[in-house]
C-alpha cells in the first residue's frame, strides 16, 4: 500500500506510514469506487460539453481536472480526487457562465445593430 502523503510503499496491513507516520486506510476497490466512501464524480461529460458549446479555454481546464479524478481514486488518494473533482466542477461552471455571457452580449449588440439598421431606412 502506498502512502497518500509521501508515496512510500508500506506493508498491506500497516496502519501508519513507515516513512512519515501518516495514517493509512485499506480500501478494497470495486471498479472505481472505494468501499465505505462515496463515489467521486469526475464531470468529464460536462467538461467536454462546456468546451464544445461554451468557452474553449475554460472547458479545456475542466477536461484536464476531470481526467485526473479516476486516476487519483485508483491510487488511493481520495482527498485529492475530491479536490480535483471540485476544481473540474468550478471550471465547468465558469465555462458555462462565460459562454452564456457572450451569447447575451452578442444578442444585445445584434438587437441594437438591427434597430440602427431599421432607422437608416
Amino acid at each position: 500500500m502506498y502512502c497518500s502523503r509521501c508515496g512510500t510503499q508500506n506493508e498491506e496491513n500497516a496502519a501508519t506510514c513507515a516513512q512519515c507516520g501518516n495514517g493509512l486506510q485499506n480500501f478494497q476497490y470495486v471498479g472505481t469506487e472505494a468501499q465505505g466512501q462515496k463515489k467521486v464524480p469526475n464531470y468529464l461529460v460536462q467538461a467536454v460539453l462546456a468546451t464544445i458549446f461554451c468557452c474553449l479555454p475554460f472547458g479545456i481546464a475542466a477536461i484536464v481536472f476531470a481526467a485526473q479524478v479516476n486516476g487519483k481514486l485508483a491510487s488511493g488518494d481520495y482527498a485529492g480526487a475530491v479536490e480535483t473533482s471540485r476544481k473540474a466542477k468550478i471550471w465547468c461552471w465558469l465555462s458555462f457562465g462565460v459562454g452564456i455571457g457572450f451569447v447575451i452580449i452578442f444578442g444585445i449588440i445584434g438587437f441594437f445593430a438591427g434597430l440602427a439598421g431599421n432607422s437608416l431606412k
